[in-house]
This record gives structure tokens, C-alpha cells and sequence, in this order.
């Protein structure tokens, strides 16, 4: 994550073997309070930022992802530039919209999905305080 800081994006900034975009995804730790950050794939949608809680297909959904619901507060930052947004898990039609999008973008995010039962929650990011 420094190094991608440290090039505003410049390395880091892909999914490697793809052109899907990474960001740096900020929650607050629902035990701890501590900021906990991820890269994450992500998609923009106008002002929203669209990202996927698929764990790799782990049958469990990801800490991250938790963290946002005990605390939908968020920052996201795309090449250097940090984003103040509030989540939620889209709706059915919200994810039926923005998902073959995602796939396209990261073909994991499919293969991912047929490994497990779980349904990979897609999350909207608002612009927001």
C-alpha cells in the first residue's frame, strides 16, 4: 500500500494481468475503532465507487465488508486522491446494473463466485461525510 501512496497509484494501480482499477478501500474496525485499509478492484459509477466483497470466494464474507456494516463510513482512495463516502450493499437492481460490469473488468470476480454459496455483496460508495 506504500508504494502505491508513495506513485499516487502509478504502481499498484491495476489488478495485475487485467486493466481493472485498485483503490485503497479505509473502514473502521468494528472491534478495534483502528482504520483498517484494503486494495480493492472497484468501478466508478458518476460520483459512486462500486466494489465487491468477494473474499477470493472464501465462504465468509470479509472483515472489511463487516466493518462497513457495523460503520457504513468510508474513505476511498483513487491515485493520491482520498474520497470521504458512505456505503451500502446494493440493492438487487443496483447489483444486477453494475455487475456484468465488474465481470468484465476482473474475470476473477465470476470464477470466484461459482466456488461458493455465498453471494459476493456489491457495495456503493456515496460521496459523503
Amino acid at each position: 500500500m506504500w508504494l502505491y501512496r508513495k506513485t499516487n497509484g502509478r504502481i499498484g494501480g491495476k489488478l495485475p494481468g487485467t486493466t481493472a482499477p485498485i483503490c485503497l478501500f479505509t473502514t473502521t474496525g468494528r472491534r478495534t475503532g483502528l482504520a483498517r485499509t484494503v486494495p480493492l478492484v472497484y468501478a466508478e459509477d458518476g460520483d459512486d465507487v462500486i466494489v465487491v466483497a468477494s473474499a477470493h470466494g472464501m465462504s465468509k464474507n470479509p472483515d472489511w465488508y463487516l466493518n462497513l456494516l457495523a460503520n457504513p463510513k468510508a474513505t476511498v482512495e483513487i491515485d493520491g486522491d482520498a474520497r470521504a463516502m458512505v456505503a451500502h450493499t446494493a440493492t438487487p437492481e443496483e447489483k444486477a446494473r453494475v455487475w456484468p460490469r465488474l465481470v468484465a473488468m476482473n474475470k476473477w470476480f465470476a470464477s470466484d463466485q461459482r466456488r461458493t454459496t455465498r453471494e459476493f455483496p456489491v457495495i456503493v460508495c456515496t460521496p459523503g461525510v
